[in-house]
């Protein structure tokens, strides 16, 4: 069994085995802060945006030849040198958990990066008994708040893409499949009282997966995924994933090359609690600033507050959205930015327009649909 010790630091013990050109394009520059940004926070025009351009127009070509023949390219595995290793971190990953459109994203564009010939896995909670996943018989212990819990690890792989799932009371006992209603509390528009933990183990767990999860699945890849990753965070449950990768690991000289790509998919939820609730997240007193938040509103508690989404905006190494409109919106001012559009303008974001998985939304044959087109 792996440990993680008061500091966070797993020593492990056991290793076991067990749409995609667009977001390529724009990963490749995290980490380099210097590229212009305009007056609104968006990105000017520059050479990478102009290479990206044709990226896209190649890709709305493969795109619209797949959708007319009724062909999913995204089946096709290429093993190519030199390609990303990426990482998606969610709290929905369709079919397995779904509330909207998040889980769909999660769905659909990993499958499309791994057909592009990059190695991708996504992690997200095992919130029922999946048929697919299987134990991988690993488990790590985490420190969270005040106490010490262990967490497991199941495994599919599926279309190219390592689905890890992280197995533990709080997500399964909770939920128990019912993914459509209780991912984030037992009714609608009620949170569970624990969710900062809850979410905290969450990212906790998944930046310990690539380093101690040895996976053989693929007939490229194989063996742990290693530190010189991108993982790419979604929305306010995994703004912490930053802030740990900073804390925990780069200030001891691990994953040093990796960076976090911070994805909004609806600014509206922002993950708000008691500002005296930061001691539960065990992170030094430096990150105060970033959860710092001061709103007129008296949930959850009146006045200072802690806010993840704007933690994880200003800790990431880049911060993008579902599409170049959303974009524009979130940085246009304070009612569509949510009162966060001013620390938006400050990082810069940049919109990457959803694409579409053709495998699940073909109505040449969705058996869903009566007449097929």
């Amino acid at each position: 069994m792996a440990t993680v010790t008061a500091s966070h630091i797993v020593s492990r013990s056991s290793l076991v085995s067990s749409h995609g050109s667009e977001i390529k394009a724009n990963l490749t520059q995290i980490g380099s802060r210097s590229q212009s940004m305009s007056h609104s926070g968006l990105r000017s025009l520059n050479m990478a945006d102009k290479l990206k351009m044709r990226a896209q127009a190649f890709a709305r070509k493969s795109v619209k030849k797949a959708y007319a023949t009724g062909n999913d390219n995204s089946g096709k595995i290429v093993c190519l040198q030199g390609g990303m290793t990426v990482i998606f971190v969610a709290t929905e990953v369709a079919p397995w958990s779904k509330t909207g459109g998040l889980g769909d994203v999660i769905g659909g564009l990993p499958p499309a990066m791994a057909a592009r010939g990059h190695r991708v896995m996504t992690i997200s909670p095992r919130f029922d008994q999946y048929k697919d996943a299987w134990d991988t018989h690993l488990s790590v212990q985490i420190q969270v708040g005040d106490r010490v819990e262990t967490v497991r690890y199941f495994h599919c792989y599926k279309r190219g893409v390592d689905r890890v799932f992280v197995d533990h009371p709080m997500f399964l006992e909770k939920v128990w499949g019912k993914t459509g209603s209780k991912i984030y509390g037992p009714t609608a528009g009620e949170d569970y009282q624990d969710n900062q933990l809850r979410f905290s183990l969450f990212c906790l767990a998944a930046l310990e997966a690539p380093r101690v999860l040895s996976l053989d699945s693929s007939e490229c890849f194989s063996g742990p995924y290693g530190e010189d990753v991108v993982f790419v965070a979604n929305d306010w449950h995994t703004a912490l994933l930053p802030c740990y990768l900073k804390s925990l690991y780069q200030s001891r000289g691990i994953f040093m090359n990796a960076k976090v790509a911070f994805c909004i998919h609806n600014i509206a939820y922002q993950g708000r609690f008691a500002f005296s609730d930061f001691s539960l997240l065990n992170l030094p007193d430096r990150f105060k600033s970033s959860f710092d938040f001061m709103d007129g509103y008296d949930k959850p508690v009146k006045g200072r507050k802690l806010n993840w989404l704007k933690a994880g905006i200003l800790e990431s190494h880049m911060v993008f959205t579902v599409s170049p409109y959303y974009a524009q919106e979130l940085v246009s001012g304070v009612e569509k930015g949510v009162e966060l559009d001013s620390y938006i303008r400050k990082t810069g974001i940049t919109g990457i327009t959803n694409g579409m998985d053709v495998q699940e939304w073909n109505p040449a044959t969705d058996k869903y649909t009566g007449i097929k087109i």
